[in-house]
């Protein structure tokens, strides 16, 4: 049972900092953090201003855990840690979210600049307003609740605000895991607020593995008067392309527990080749996203990419190098019974009076680094959906929602 009086008293406060959640969800769309890969400077910025903004709002303890990275000016991947002594101080019920964003993809898409976060239609929107900012936004806050109305929680509160989801992780989570594992205990309660739909009914606790592959095709440029003296990569590799579709009728297994159920298989990325158009390409790269159901091996799918790519390398006369951009074989799911998910229910059953299921999702969140060490951990948000899409928003209620949804979570006593 909640303790009545200072739960209502928490869930009011909570009600109470919406300018102040607005306010922070607009600074810190204005600070980019995009990974080197992406063409960016990493998070160091917007994490510094984070850890800043949580020592102003009375967290004492807020701790800097920097990933080196020399693709970055800064040399560094910063990772913030910020914790809250509970009345059970042998458990941490932890929310853990990603301070880097996406690029915005084609400025005209977006009705304004991107980075310039503004309010409309009780909305919140900016790249990163829903991806990741919204339950970053509405973690600090449920936390700063307790702070601002002296309520000890049940259990320790830990937020971590991660570098590098967008990425692979390498500078985030993983690092943190690798180097700084006494952080988490496999008894804390973990949730990763980074996946959801409308409702709020999903409790992700599984996820399918993750394949991104990076082709190259290598032929031989010429000028495009005179194709025989060449190579054309571009043609191999758009015929590479509509081969790889094989790869749904080489996988066909469903598991209805995913949604969707079966493995994808999407062509995504592709970069520029020859900047003139009558010169035949010598050189064509694209990337293959791959989302595999847990019961194919990783190797196995790759291997038959190979195979498919061989095949093109010897009817169109070209080279083709692959190369794997990040490879995650799922590991085990979340039992559907395991505490993280009990107190889940129970939070999401008492602020949004609906009663969510365990289910499996095809994206990727930082949970799978946590599952392959054996951590039980929990997917869980109510949003919009729409991450990555240009005129991202985030939903004002969902973030408040969210927000004692977490706090709910911090009463409770397992």
């Amino acid at each position: 049972m909640l303790e009545k009086e200072p739960f209502e008293r928490i869930m009011k406060k909570i009600d109470s900092y919406e300018e102040e959640m607005i306010a922070l969800q607009i600074a810190l769309t204005a600070i980019p953090a995009l990974a080197p890969e992406n063409g960016g400077e990493g998070e160091e910025k917007k994490a510094l201003f984070l850890a800043q903004y949580l020592k102003e709002a009375g967290f004492k303890d807020v701790r800097e855990y920097d990933a080196p990275d020399e693709r970055v000016s800064s040399g560094i991947r910063p990772n913030i840690v910020a914790t809250l002594p509970g009345k059970n101080t042998g458990h941490t019920v932890w929310i853990i979210t990603h301070t880097d964003v996406v690029p915005p993809g084609e400025p005209g898409f977006w009705d304004r600049d991107p980075y310039e976060g503004y309010v409309k239609n009780e909305k919140v929107y900016g790249r990163g307003t829903e991806d990741n900012q919204q339950d970053l936004v509405a973690s600090l806050f449920a936390a700063k609740a307790f702070i601002d109305e002296s309520v000890t929680p049940q259990l320790n509160i830990g937020l971590a605000f991660v570098a590098d989801e967008e990425t692979a992780s390498r500078k985030g989570l993983e690092f943190l895991l690798e180097n700084h594992g006494d952080l988490f205990r496999k008894s804390d309660i973990i949730v990763v607020p980074d996946f959801g739909n409308d409702k709020g009914s999903i409790i992700e606790v599984a996820e399918k593995s993750i394949l991104w592959l990076k082709m190259k095709t290598i032929g031989k440029q010429c000028h495009a008067s005179v194709p025989s003296r060449g190579n054309n990569a571009f043609r191999a590799a758009s015929h590479l392309v509509a081969r790889l579709d094989s790869l749904k009728e080489l996988f066909p297994q469903s598991d209805p527990m995913f949604t969707p159920p079966e493995s994808t298989f999407e062509p995504t990325k592709k970069e520029a080749n020859v900047p003139n158009i009558n010169t035949i390409p010598g050189e064509d790269v694209f990337c293959l996203d791959c989302r595999v159901l847990p019961a194919y091996d990783l190797k196995v799918v790759q291997s038959e990419v190979k195979k498919i790519a061989n095949e093109i390398e010897v009817e169109f006369g070209v080279t083709v190098e692959i190369e794997s951009v990040q490879e995650v074989q799922a590991p085990s799911p979340t039992l559907s019974d395991a505490p993280v998910v009990n107190a889940l229910k129970t939070a999401i059953k008492g602020i949004y009076g609906i009663d969510a299921q365990p289910a499996g999702i095809g994206g990727g969140t930082v949970a799978a680094h946590f599952r392959q060490k054996g951590y039980p951990v929990a997917v869980w948000s109510r949003l919009g959906g729409m991450a990555h899409q240009p005129n991202e928003y985030c939903v004002v209620a969902n973030m408040i929602g969210n927000a004692k949804v977490f706090a709910s979570l911090f009463f409770q006593r397992t």
